[in-house]
């Protein structure tokens, strides 16, 4: 039998390590044992951070999501089709590590400037991109208007004078049509 050393603890951090080791191990010793070797063969120190964890990374891939969802019922909303650029934009923002910098942890972090760009830049490419698709719908509505408009003239051919143009259609159509290429002028 190995002999046994007393050594002291504060009533509290004992409690809290008795409660710990009886959870996992048979004896304290055992428990002691065992977190010492994870220590020294992992080469880590207790005080160093491990990086990110199960919990931070579930986070920032429930973040991923939502930031996707919330793409995806724009898109559904305004009609607009995911660009490439949109799609790049989602996936670039993985935070790298740089030389000599502390593991990167992802926790809750309102005030992230990399994580708010991101989202600024998601929304400038959402933007363009409803502002362009409502464009082609006006441009194609405009040139669908203006063929109508052109099937309204007709040749006219004059036996006193030159040949000429002529637009076919009632005084009232024609002041409608002028308010409102005004209106989208404004």
């Amino acid at each position: 039998m190995k002999p046994f050393i007393g050594i002291r603890f504060k009533k509290d951090t004992a409690k809290r390590f008795q409660t710990f080791s009886r959870r996992s191990f048979k004896t304290h010793t055992e428990a002691l044992h065992t977190m010492l070797d994870f220590f020294v063969h992992n080469e880590i120190s207790p005080k160093e951070s491990l990086g990110p964890n199960g919990r931070t990374i579930t986070n920032l891939i429930k973040k991923r999501f939502d930031a996707m969802a919330a793409i995806m019922k724009n898109m559904e909303k305004n009609g607009v089709l995911p660009t490439k650029a949109m799609i790049e934009l989602l996936f670039e923002h993985l935070p790298r590590k740089k030389r000599g910098q502390a593991p990167l942890l992802m926790g809750d972090r309102e005030d992230d400037p990399e994580r708010d760009r991101f989202f600024k830049k998601v929304e400038e490419a959402l933007v363009m991109e409803r502002e362009y698709t409502n464009l082609k719908r006006d441009l194609r509505q405009n040139r669908v208007e203006f063929i109508a408009l052109l099937n309204k003239v007709q040749f006219v051919k004059s036996r006193f004078a030159k040949p000429r143009l002529q637009l076919d259609i009632s005084p009232e159509d024609f002041e409608k049509l002028k308010i409102k290429i005004e209106k989208e002028l404004h």
